[in-house]
């Protein structure tokens, strides 16, 4: 498999990524989600995990995606997919196109009142398991002006998908280890994972969010995901109130 100078760097730093130990499934996705779509040269991304108990996906992570249309994913489209539980049952890299025809995709509502919502028009799935396990998905998209994925982008994914599952096994393990000492100080930072603690820590110093994105080496789509999941956890609403938080 040929691959360019660029494409052997991104693989590279993706790799770097899954054999860290600190980060939780979540923001694995998350982070990865990111440098996928620079390696495909993507437009959009999401992840979900599938809960056999509930019948649904949940956990969801995005990047560049409306969450008010994901929401309604969530409530609606999820259980009217022609797709997805296709791509799923593959548990491989494969483009939208390998399970249903482009022009036969568009004349759906989920391709009408969900996906060209958000301008996803050609895709790829990546569904990992444990056995029979679902860990995580890898859903990604380009733009029309894009043109499909192709079998080159296919064997990247391929590629990656061992290091992928490794990953999200670890931190699953460590979650499930983890026990929470009875006598540690309470504090807002206990609520929070390392990286989120790093950018509570940014703005507590004053830093912007393009500030923060560059002394993390992230985006600044993905600081601001990172401040939504901290207000959350922590009951607030403002950065003034995030500050003066220890």
């Amino acid at each position: 498999m040929y691959l360019t100078a660029p494409e052997q760097q991104a693989l590279r730093g993706v790799f770097a990524l899954l054999a860290e130990d600190d980060r939780g499934e979540r923001e694995i996705r998350e982070h990865l989600g990111q440098a996928l779509l620079d390696l495909l040269h993507a437009d959009q991304f999401a992840s979900f995990v599938w809960n056999a108990a509930g019948n649904s996906f949940g956990s969801r992570v995005a990047i560049h995606m409306d969450p008010a249309n994901l929401d309604t994913y969530a409530q609606w489209h999820q259980h009217h997919d022609p797709i997805t539980f296709v791509l799923q049952s593959r548990r491989r890299a494969t483009r939208v196109t390998e399970v249903m025809p482009q022009r036969e995709l568009m004349r759906t509502p989920f391709f009408n009142d969900f996906l060209a919502r958000d301008g996803l028009h050609w895709g790829m799935n990546l569904h990992a398991f444990e056995g029979d396990r679902a860990l995580g998905d890898l859903r990604i998209w380009r733009r029309k002006g894009r043109g499909d994925f192709g079998d080159h982008e296919k064997a990247l994914l391929d590629l990656i998908e061992p290091a992928f599952i490794g990953a999200l096994q670890r931190a699953q393990r460590a979650a499930a280890t983890a026990i929470p000492s009875s006598h540690a100080p309470a504090s807002s930072d206990a609520l929070l994972s390392a990286r989120e603690q790093e950018v509570a820590r940014c703005v507590r110093e004053g830093l912007t969010d393009k500030e923060i994105a560059r002394r993390m080496a992230v985006s600044v789509p993905t600081v601001r995901t990172y401040l939504r999941r901290i207000f959350d956890k922590l009951g607030i609403e403002r950065r003034s109130a995030l500050a003066a938080l220890r």
